[in-house]
């Protein structure tokens, strides 16, 4: 059976927000810290990375940070990142160059998801048809505008396949529009499964809970994409991980260890 050869979570900054947004009419008042990750995903054909955090530009530069993280006040405070959790600094770290990434496959299209693809502009992108074009309709106000300006040499995909041996797209809607998933076969520890934005904390997978933020508010299917992912994990014998959970986060191997 082929398999992927090694995952590395990797912190690319954190986030502070009421935890509301995660699980609605729990948690009102109440602001968690959270972390945002990628995860660098070692194949037998190469390597690709699931998301790439947020726009470090965008965090740096005062104008921009209040043009475009202080209308999410107070709510959501803007997101706190190093120059250190710049994919290309991690890179870098392993002996690897952005030009070293297969494919950048990105989950869904929120800020904190894809805004460091500035920082991988010559990489092959994959995101779902759907997403983008939601993303492109304007209506949903987590995705940046700017941020989509090279979509038009991104390779839209639609539903499930096969990305690398052992790496499997797996459709998780309800978030967004075409929200993915990432189904990971390892050698050593067995099978994991990325879950993205479709499961942000241990909570949302015990209680069945949709995030607050669904596209068009649909929750409901929010809900079956959770669904789905745990009966695939209890099919597979998986392990969820799930997206903005800082003590699930405080589990995993601290780079540069990594899972196999």
């Amino acid at each position: 059976m082929a398999h992927a050869l090694k995952v590395w979570p990797l912190l690319t900054g954190t986030i502070r927000y009421e935890k509301i947004l995660s699980t609605p009419h729990r948690g009102y008042g109440e602001f968690i810290d959270a972390p945002i990750l990628a995860y660098l995903i070692e194949t037998p054909n190469g390597h690709i990375l699931y998301d790439a955090g947020c726009d470090y530009r965008k965090l740096t530069d005062p104008a921009l940070l209040a043009r475009y993280f202080d209308p999410m006040r107070p709510q959501v405070e803007p997101p706190r990142m190093q120059e250190e959790q710049r994919i290309p600094r991690y890179l870098a770290q392993l002996g690897l160059t952005p030009s070293d990434i297969d494919l950048v496959f990105i989950g869904h299209l929120h800020f904190d998801h894809v805004g460091g693809l500035c920082d991988l502009p010559a990489c092959e992108v994959h995101v779902q048809a759907d997403e983008l074009a939601a993303a492109r309709t304007g209506m949903d106000t987590i995705v940046l505008a700017d941020e989509l300006v090279n979509a038009d040499r991104w390779r839209t995909k639609i539903g499930e396949y096969l990305v690398a041996p052992g790496v499997h797209a797996i459709t998780s809607p309800g978030h967004t529009a075409g929200h993915m998933s990432l189904f990971i076969e390892l050698p050593k520890r067995g099978s994991i499964i990325i879950c993205g934005d479709a499961v942000d904390l241990e909570e949302n997978l015990s209680l069945e809970i949709a995030p607050e933020c669904c596209w068009q508010g649909n929750e409901a299917l929010a809900v079956t994409s959770i669904r789905k992912l745990k009966e695939l994990a209890r099919a597979e014998g998986a392990e969820l991980w799930p997206n903005h959970d800082m003590a699930f986060f405080h589990g995993l191997p601290a780079f540069p260890a990594w899972r196999d």
